[in-house]
């Protein structure tokens, strides 16, 4: 069965950085999109970062400059590499994917595998 296993949150000052994992198995596709996800309590998902199956990459302009999504040769593993991190930055971080191209106006209901989410929190 398809699992994502996120790792590597966890607690931060302002202006560090920390590295998210979400490791990919039981993936039966010849493609793949992964994206990145995060949540606060009682606000919508929002899309932080997005690697298609050329490796074309997407980010949000709240993070844009600061945060890289990448991915192993195999692409079993997606990256997420946060720097210069925001108090704003503090969610909850879900791992996602999905074989199919994205559509132009894409949102979390494209994706059809999910991890279980990791507690980013920052600091002032």
């Amino acid at each position: 069965q398809v699992q994502l296993v996120e790792s590597g949150g966890g607690s931060v000052q302002s202006g560090g950085s920390l590295r998210l994992s979400c490791v990919v198995s039981g993936y039966p596709y010849t493609t793949i999109v992964m994206a990145w996800f995060r949540q606060v309590p009682e606000k919508e998902r929002e899309g932080v970062a997005v690697i298609d199956n050329d490796g074309v990459t997407w980010y949000a302009d709240s993070v844009k400059g600061r945060f890289t999504i990448s991915q192993d040769n195999a692409k079993s593993i997606a990256y997420l590499q946060m720097s210069s991190l925001k108090s704003e930055d503090t969610a909850m971080y879900y791992c996602a994917a999905d074989p199919r191209s994205l559509r132009p106006q894409w949102s979390d209901v494209d994706f059809f595998y999910w991890g279980q989410g990791t507690q980013v929190t920052v600091s002032s």
